[in-house]
């Protein structure tokens, strides 16, 4: 993590407070619901492809997109489904990102240890140390849920966050 980075996350989680009494948080995520159906673009560094067991490993400045929605890290692992298209290319199953997972979709973001993206079910599941903004409101957990077809998520594990009263 680069000194900024560090700083600005223990900034943010020095001002938020346990929620209490609460191990989880729904939350509404609007800006991160959008269409699954459109094509998942990959650039990286490296590339290792595994025909034995259907998989890639993109490696080194791994940034993802599809549509609107952006998620960068240090290495991510794609899983290609069984059936193929009738071009003869694998469908992607499943991606997992690893090292310095963040994900960014309009004015929202949330940041992770690692990131397991479900193209068919339109779901992300964040992990490790996760903080969340949306706008000028930060909210950390240890793990959190996103459906990406409604635009709903789940935060769990020793919830952090801010209330805002309104004054």
């Amino acid at each position: 993590m680069n000194f900024l980075r560090i700083c600005a996350v223990g900034l943010v989680l020095s001002l938020v407070t346990p929620v209490s009494a609460l191990a989880q948080a729904s939350v509404a995520f609007g800006g991160l619901s959008h269409d699954t159906s459109q094509p998942v673009e990959v650039a990286a560094d490296r590339l290792e492809i595994d025909q034995d067991d259907g998989t890639a490993v993109f490696s080194g400045n791994v940034l993802i997109s599809q549509g609107a929605m952006r998620l960068s890290a240090g290495n991510v692992r794609v899983v290609y489904a069984e059936q193929t298209s009738s071009d003869g290319t694998g469908e992607i199953q499943t991606m997992r990102a690893t090292g310095g997972v963040t994900l960014v979709n309009g004015a929202e973001a949330a940041e992770a240890r690692e990131a397991v993206y479900n193209i068919d079910a339109g779901t992300i599941h964040l992990s490790g140390d996760v903080i969340m903004t949306q706008g000028r409101t930060a909210i950390a957990g240890n793990s959190l849920r996103i459906n990406l077809n409604n635009g709903s998520g789940v935060i769990e594990g020793r919830v952090r966050t801010v209330l805002s009263t309104g004054n």
